[in-house]
Parts: C-alpha cells; sequence; structure tokens
C-alpha cells in the first residue's frame, strides 16, 4: 500500500511538471524550453519571448496551479467534513454565488469588468456566510443534513438570481459565459495579486484540518472522546473550503467539477481515505489536472482558446469511472 500510494504521488507530480513545461512552451506560439529556462533564469530579460512567457504564459500558469490545488483541498475537505461523496463547493453555495457575483458586474457593469474577480469572490464568500448562518447556528445546528440542505437552498436562490440578471441583459450573456463555463483567461499578476492572500489563507488553515478529520471519520461520538468538537471541526471545514473556492471561481470561474472528482481520483487510485494522505495530494492532484487541461485547451483549436470546465469534465469522467469500476 505505501508502494501504490508512492507510486500516486509520483505520477501525479510528473504530470504536473509536464504540464507546467507545455503551458510555458505550447500556444499560438511555440518557445523552446532552451530559451524558457533562459527567460526563467534572468539569461533573457527582452524581446517578444520574455513577454509572452513572463506577462501571459507564467502567470496562467500559477493561477492553474493555485486554483487546482484549491479545488482539491475544498473537495477534499467537504468530503470529509461532510461524510458525503458528493459534496463539493456547489454543496455550500459557493459556485452559486460566485456565479451571480461574476454576472452581476459582466451584466450591469460591463465598463467594470475588471471588477469580476472581487465580486465573485466576495459573494462566493457571501452564499457560504449565508450556508453557515443556517446551518451552524442554534441547538441542533452543524447537523450534516441540516448543513448541506442549507447549502442547496442557499444555491438555489443565488441561481434564481443569476437566472434572472440573464434574461434581464440577454444582449451582453456572452460576455460572460466563459466564466459561468469556467475557463482561465490571460489578465497578468494582477488578479493573481488580489486573491493570493485568500489562498494563502486557505491552505494554511487546511494544515489543521488533516487529523481532525481523520477522527470525524470515526464517528461524532468517538471524535469527542478523543477531544475533538464535531461542529467546530466541520464549520473550520465549511469555511476553508468557502475560502478556496471562492478564490479560485474569482480566478477560473465555475469549476466545480474538479473539487468533487479530485478528492475521490485520489481515494480510488490510492486506497485510502485518510486525510492525512487525501488533502495534500488532492492539492497536488488537482493542480496538475488543470494545468494540463487549460494547456490543451489552448493548443487544441488554437489560434481559438477552449474553455476548460468541458474539457475537464471529458478528460475526468472517463479516468474516474475506470477507477471507480475498479474499485467496486
Amino acid at each position: 500500500m505505501t508502494l501504490r500510494r508512492t507510486l500516486v504521488v509520483v505520477v501525479l507530480g510528473v504530470v504536473a511538471v509536464a504540464g507546467c513545461a507545455a503551458s510555458l512552451a505550447f500556444g499560438a506560439v511555440s518557445i523552446p524550453i532552451s530559451e524558457i529556462l533562459n527567460i526563467l533564469f534572468g539569461s533573457v530579460d527582452s524581446g517578444p519571448d520574455y513577454e509572452i512567457i513572463q506577462r501571459l504564459r507564467l502567470p496562467r500558469m500559477v493561477e492553474a496551479l493555485l486554483v487546482g490545488a484549491a479545488l482539491g483541498v475544498a473537495g477534499a475537505c467537504l468530503q470529509g467534513a461532510l461524510s458525503n461523496p458528493l459534496a463539493s463547493p456547489d454543496v455550500i453555495g459557493v459556485t452559486g454565488g460566485a456565479g451571480f457575483g461574476a454576472m452581476l458586474v459582466l451584466l450591469l457593469l460591463p465598463a467594470q469588468a475588471a471588477l469580476v474577480p472581487l465580486s465573485a469572490l466576495a459573494f462566493g464568500l457571501l452564499a457560504a456566510s449565508f450556508v453557515f448562518l443556517i446551518g451552524f447556528v442554534g441547538e441542533r445546528g452543524g447537523g450534516i443534513g441540516r448543513v448541506i440542505l442549507a447549502g442547496i437552498a442557499i444555491a438555489s436562490l443565488f441561481g434564481a438570481a443569476t437566472a434572472a440578471l440573464m434574461a434581464a441583459f440577454p444582449d451582453r450573456v456572452p460576455a460572460g459565459l466563459f466564466f459561468l463555463v469556467g475557463g482561465l483567461t490571460t489578465t497578468g499578476w494582477d488578479t493573481i495579486r488580489q486573491v493570493l492572500p485568500y489562498f494563502v489563507v486557505g491552505f494554511v488553515l487546511s494544515v489543521f484540518l488533516v487529523r481532525p478529520l481523520d477522527r470525524l471519520a470515526l464517528g461524532d461520538e468517538v471524535a469527542a472522546s478523543l477531544g475533538s468538537r464535531p461542529r467546530r471541526i466541520r464549520f473550520l471545514a465549511a469555511f476553508v473550503a468557502a475560502l478556496l473556492a471562492s478564490a479560485a471561481a474569482a480566478v477560473a470561474g465555475l469549476l466545480a467539477f474538479l473539487g468533487l472528482v479530485v478528492p475521490h481520483m485520489v481515494r480510488l487510485a490510492a486506497g485510502t481515505a485518510r486525510n492525512t494522505y487525501v488533502l495534500p495530494v488532492s492539492a497536488l492532484g488537482g493542480a496538475a489536472l488543470l494545468v494540463s487541461a487549460d494547456t490543451l485547451a489552448r493548443v487544441i483549436a488554437a489560434p481559438v482558446e477552449l474553455p476548460v470546465g468541458p474539457l475537464l469534465v471529458l478528460l475526468g469522467v472517463p479516468v474516474f469511472l475506470y477507477l471507480l469500476r475498479k474499485a467496486v
């Protein structure tokens, strides 16, 4: 089993490195690896290739790694905390809130498109806050069923609000489709600087959740006997997932599928459900999958860029079904 788990990490690491190299090398203009290395290590500091790498492809590659890792961790946290294999950022309303926030700016304030990431982040966290208020407050708060039902209700509410906006401004809807289906765009380093603190806080907090989530997997009574507080663990895990998923949506739109599938793929491939393994490897798996899929989406129909969201589904579902068939 140790060899199997190590092999999964090695394979994902190789895929991530290869995806990063391909992300920098391929596109409308192909750049040799030797030239990329010269640019990254400072031997070249000007010219068209330098501008392409430093201002376009490198920030996009970093975005893909951050978003993929964030969604992988968010999905693992939620599935571990709620003991629900279908848990993903959708469950706590983040996806619906972020979608509404982005469409609000794109449809009502199209001249202020630069505010889309901040609006998506703010409304994603707002939606999660409503879910927390309903699901965790009160004597019976913190139950798995109550949190999930609250998330479904809030997600439906924001989904209806988004649909109403789209119906009111049908001529502006095409501007927001890329965000709704999910995809990375070349915006330089500005967006990363805006949301990087949220990623950092989410990743740091997730480290402290690893062992508590493993105790929670033993059952609430056993976890409580070991000194843990199940309600507090679930709240913190949901908060971390909301923070990471909102930041991811601010950068790449709605890619909820990744957060749902990657933790399952890690568990099935490695043969373990321990969060001390699943959480960090889900981060690596999410990063490797997204950076590779984004590169493929850029080059498969170049110079036209395809949204990475549908491509992720096409790539991920067959692998997931194969692993599931082998496991059952």
